[in-house]
């Protein structure tokens, strides 16, 4: 089982910027797809942005242009930049990857929190 590092997250104003991070270490494969969902009480986790190592991007209708997700491959290392934060981003945002070791798996970090108010 791949373990996702999480950081970043936290309080932030509306309108302002946050950028997460999320890292796997000491592998010797590359995670084919790497990204962030999110969740919010009482709601099912959705989809934020997801990127591939073939650079195939997926975002969501609701961040497309505010959030930019970018990787460093060799890094196994995943970034969501979040700029123009608004109140209804404020959820548990959880790193995600995706992979084939021996057989095709996914992990899921534990979660951070983004908090978007005034």
């Amino acid at each position: 089982q791949v373990q996702l590092v999480e950081s970043g997250g936290g309080l932030v104003q509306p309108g302002g910027s946050l950028t997460l991070s999320c890292s796997a270490s000491d592998l010797d494969f590359r995670i084919y797809e790497m990204g962030y969902y999110r969740q919010t009480p009482g709601n099912q986790r959705e989809l934020v942005a997801t990127k591939t190592t073939t650079d195939e991007t997926n975002y969501a209708d609701s961040i497309r242009g505010r959030f930019t997700i970018s990787r460093d491959i060799g890094e196994n290392t995943v970034y969501l930049q979040m700029n123009n934060l608004k109140p209804e981003d404020s959820a548990v945002y959880y790193c995600y990857g995706y992979y084939y070791d021996r057989r095709w798996g996914a992990s899921w970090g534990p979660g951070t929190q983004v908090t978007v108010s005034a």
